[in-house]
């Protein structure tokens, strides 16, 4: 390295020879005498617990070493589960905060549990480190709470998880990684935008995570990793050497499995394995064990709608002729003389966070989607854009959903903005959802993204549509982190028109 002939010896290690390494960590190729700089000091230096529950000096495994061989600035990894890769993360970050001053690493866990399991990880690498060490440069002045404090190196290491609302904010943060991120809480993009916020302009990034069906944070990230310059790490079950159990017999493979051992070389006994997770996991089996970076997605999860016609629809959908309210509002078929409208209407109560309150306009005809809303307004706000919507486009009727917010969007909408063609049910205002009508709403949308894909113009409605999944409880809904504000105006909007088409609204003014 530079003309310097390097001896590693860990007893030997001082504040300077830990200096002159963290200069070199991140070079290209990073080689210590033939070897990886980051794994060089990682096996020499650091302790991990091994699934029988010994404390062992750490090996990097496959999945670790392909990882360090290809790693950019910004990562994001696919994997299949227990591969070593939040491990990994952790020593690769532990190395660089101890050895390079003034860094902060910052390590986000997606539920309280497996940040502490993170911290442990990290602090039994603090634990083993040389005395010398432990005694000099890499004495600590706080070891709690999650947080260690390097103060000779002016360096912390602070493992946190996604639900703590500040996490991040305040810092600037040299090292970011963030664990499980298919499976964060709340609204993953906004904490993932302001963990970045945080982040240096040339600090380094890992998102990782096992897939969690298609559509939200990580799934997005995954799509657009070219666009942003992010480096793709896919890792599947079988890089894994303990993923094996007795080797199966060959009269009794499947095609399926004689492709899968032609084209990645896997033995019988990684078939048995493999036999094994599907008997035990059923349809999560690709999702948990991963063996292509499509089909994991489509696996995991239980999609409402049919996801193929989605996916066909999303690369043609036309662009936007015009866009209103700071791009809230998109329009792609302006209204015409003489052709009559619907607009459907999923109120939510306005404020800054949460659901937002979404319009579709159809074109009563053809059923085509012509417009669309999507952002926090409520109340009068809301009835004023909703009625003035319906009043460009020929005094279209006005469909909104009573549910919740919907009282007072209605009751503003005829009374203030003096609307009279708003759809009524059974002589009453609105559009009533409940545990009869929203499986049959749902089930006309998902019929009509089958057969007539065309009708839908909006790629932000297909991306929520994508998205939508049977929960655990059997309900319906839009998957953590991920709206369904859009599928449902426009599920609303469908029905409604299906209903005044058939002449079935019992009081239509």
């Amino acid at each position: 390295m530079d003309g310097e002939e390097w001896l590693f010896e860990p007893k030997n290690l001082n504040a300077e020879e830990l200096a002159k390494f963290g200069r070199i960590l991140d070079r290209n190729p990073q080689q210590l005498h033939g070897q990886n700089v980051v794994i060089a000091l990682a096996e020499n230096l650091l302790r991990v617990r091994t699934r029988s529950g010994l404390t062992r000096p750490l090996r990097a495994n496959e999945v670790q070493r392909a990882f360090e061989m290809r790693r950019g600035q910004r990562n994001i990894v696919l994997k299949a589960r227990q591969l070593g890769l939040t491990t990994w993360a952790a020593a690769r970050f532990f190395l660089k905060t101890i050895t390079r001053p003034g860094t902060l690493t910052l390590q986000v866990a997606h539920t309280q549990e497996s940040a502490e399991e993170i911290f442990r990880i990290v602090h039994r690498f603090l634990d083993y480190l040389p005395e010398r060490l432990l005694k000099g440069c890499l004495k600590t002045s706080r070891a709690n709470v999650r947080q260690i404090v390097f103060p000779v190196f002016d360096s912390q290491y602070r493992v946190v998880s996604a639900g703590e609302r500040n996490a991040g904010r305040g810092m600037t943060v040299q090292n970011l990684h963030c664990s499980e991120l298919a499976r964060w809480p709340g609204e993953p993009a906004e904490t993932l935008a302001g963990l970045r916020a945080a982040l240096a302009p040339d600090g380094e990034e890992i998102l990782e995570s096992t897939p969690d069906g298609i559509g939200g944070c990580f799934y997005n990230e995954w799509q657009t990793a070219d666009d942003s310059g992010t480096v793709r790490h896919f890792f599947p079950w079988w890089m894994e050497s303990c993923y094996r159990t007795g080797a199966v017999d060959a009269d009794s493979l499947t095609e399926e499995e004689r492709d899968l051992i032609e084209r990645h070389h896997l033995s019988r006994a990684q078939i048995g394995f493999r036999r094994k997770v599907q008997a035990n996991f059923h349809g999560l089996a690709r999702q948990e064990f991963a063996e292509d970076a499509d089909t994991c997605f489509r696996a995991s999860g239980d999609s409402v709608f049919e996801l193929t016609a989605i996916e066909a629809r999303l690369i043609s959908a036309p662009a936007a002729v015009e866009h209103r309210n700071n791009g809230e509002m998109e329009i792609w078929l302006p209204p015409l003389p003489g052709k009559q409208y619907l607009v459907a209407v999923d109120p939510a109560g306005g404020g800054s966070e949460g659901d937002y309150s979404a319009i579709e306009v159809l074109d009563m005809g053809s059923g085509l989607q012509c417009a669309e809303f999507a952002g926090h307004l409520g109340g009068l706000e809301l009835a004023r854009l909703a009625t003035a919507l319906a009043d460009e486009y020929n005094q279209a009727w006005l469909v909104v959903e009573l549910n919740n917010h919907g009282h007072g969007v209605l009751s503003l909408s005829e009374s203030v903005c003096h609307y009279g063609r708003i759809y009524r049910q059974a002589g009453q205002l609105g559009w009533l959802t409940n545990s009869v009508s929203r499986p049959a709403v749902i089930g006309r949308l998902n019929a009509c993204l089958i057969d007539q894909p065309d009708r839908f113009m909006s790629r932000r409605l297909l991306v929520e549509c994508r998205s939508f999944v049977r929960q655990a409880d059997g309900s319906t809904g839009a998957r953590a982190g991920t709206h369904d504000d859009r599928v449902m105006a426009m599920a609303i909007g469908l029905a409604a028109r299906a209903e005044l088409l058939e002449g079935n609204n019992a009081a239509r003014f």
